[in-house]
């Protein structure tokens, strides 16, 4: 299978430059992809671009990857309906030196002859004088031309606007693609499909500086079948980076992935290939409720981005979300789960020679008063650390603590709250 119907397949094939198709399947070229320093990790939304360049590089051609550290003082107007704030030298520096170390997790920098590189625009963007590049690289572009894009007549039909900070980013991004084919021989770039504007300026200004032909291809900006914003939960952006986003909650991210797009999902973020996704496609017609899908999806995904042990702690812990027992699971992983759930905590002190059943219940917010929890407890509705009560007046002691520091309460299958001890 060449790269074009590898992308097609996956549904990876938007917008396409004319001959590109017939580009790419003439031997190896060199592809890049651009990403904007605007933090220090890239999230799920940027992996469907990672994979782009991997996928690349696995079938035989050379991957680029440009982290602007130049272009992200500017800001890409692309897709945006306002103007960014600008960032410091020092935050894109920082936030180029997180992107490098994750985009090093993807792709091969020792696999010769197509090893991956990583450049940064700042090498040659931070050297060229304001003069040098207007009469170079600006004279190239018609404002007529600049206007017909629309990451710019978007912006300049809104209320705010576009500053001529951002009117410029097209231009940049073309002066990159050209930087790239004189130093590396590329002729190729790729991205979302809000990059076509600037992809294809870019191509042009090749065509007109080198008289060379130059090729782009972009695939779908991704939106959910609900209609929400691929990426973005009730929490916030999901990163790729675990200190913002835990490997739990990563996975926890693809397991609740819809049955509608789920297919499409494995299609674009995992390796696997047609025969294995048709056989799950049809597990998802035969039997939705099981939600095999979304299980190898959160796997493959979780596993590819935090490793097999990552992996493994995310599968115990979402076990025990939905009642498994807590005996397979750490202290940590227990907290990891429980992060949101009603806590409090308690003095080691207070639970003396044990403390009433009916007291902690009422003490974690499980009951509302001491005859609820005995009518919890009478009913079967309440357990502590997966015991469940059946003593009204029973004793929980410090010896029951789970990893003697916390008790885990839950009021039947849904409602759990969290006692900690504190020393």
């Amino acid at each position: 299978m060449d790269v074009f119907e590898e992308f097609e397949w996956r549904g990876m094939v938007s917008e396409k430059t004319e001959g590109a198709r017939e580009a790419l399947a003439a031997g190896p070229v060199t592809a890049y992809i651009g990403f904007d320093p605007t933090a220090a990790s890239l999230h799920v939304g940027s992996l469907l671009t990672v994979m782009g360049l991997a996928r690349l590089q696995r079938l035989g051609h050379t991957p680029i990857a440009i982290v602007g550290g130049g272009t992200g003082m500017i800001g890409d107007p692309s897709g945006k309906s306002q103007e960014r704030n600008l960032l410091s030298a020092g935050q894109v520096d920082a936030n180029v030196l997180g992107i490098r170390a994750q985009l090093e997790r993807f792709l091969d920098f020792s696999a010769a002859p197509n090893a991956a590189r990583i450049v940064n625009n700042a090498d040659w963007l931070g050297a060229i004088d304001v003069l040098s590049f207007l009469r170079d690289v600006g004279k190239h572009f018609t404002v007529n031309y600049m206007l017909q894009k629309d990451s710019v007549s978007r912006r300049i039909e809104s209320e705010d606007g576009i500053s001529y900070t951002e009117f410029s980013y097209l231009i940049l991004q073309s002066y990159d693609f050209l930087q790239l084919f004189d130093r590396f021989n590329c002729t190729f770039q790729m991205g979302g499909s809000d990059q076509w504007g600037n992809i294809t300026a870019g191509t042009e200004l090749i065509r007109k500086v080198r008289g060379k032909k130059a090729h782009g291809l972009v695939w779908p900006l991704l939106k959910t079948s609900s209609g929400t914003k691929f990426g973005k939960t009730e929490a916030g952006t999901v990163w790729l980076d675990p200190e913002r986003t835990s490997p739990f909650s990563f996975y926890q991210f693809w397991l609740n992935t819809d049955d509608r797009d789920v297919i499409s999902h494995l299609k674009l973020f995992t390796w696997l290939d047609r025969e294995t996704i048709a056989a799950i496609e049809h597990t998802v017609i035969a039997k939705p409720e099981a939600r095999e899908a979304q299980r190898t999806l959160a796997r493959e995904v979780t596993k590819m981005v935090h490793g097999a042990d990552a992996l493994a702690r995310a599968e115990r812990g979402s076990a025990v979300l939905f009642g498994g027992p807590l005996a397979e699971a750490s202290v940590e992983d227990v907290l990891m789960v429980f992060a949101d759930v009603p806590a409090v905590t308690l003095p080691r002190a207070a639970f003396g020679a044990g403390i009433a059943a009916t007291e902690l219940a009422v003490t974690a917010g499980v009951a509302a008063s001491k005859g609820e929890a005995a009518r919890l407890i009478k009913q079967g509705g309440l357990s502590v650390n997966d015991r469940k009560l059946t003593d009204e007046r029973g004793l929980i002691t410090l010896g029951e603590a789970f990893g003697g520091q916390l008790f885990v309460i839950r009021k039947g299958r849904r409602q759990t709250h969290v006692v900690r001890i504190a020393d």
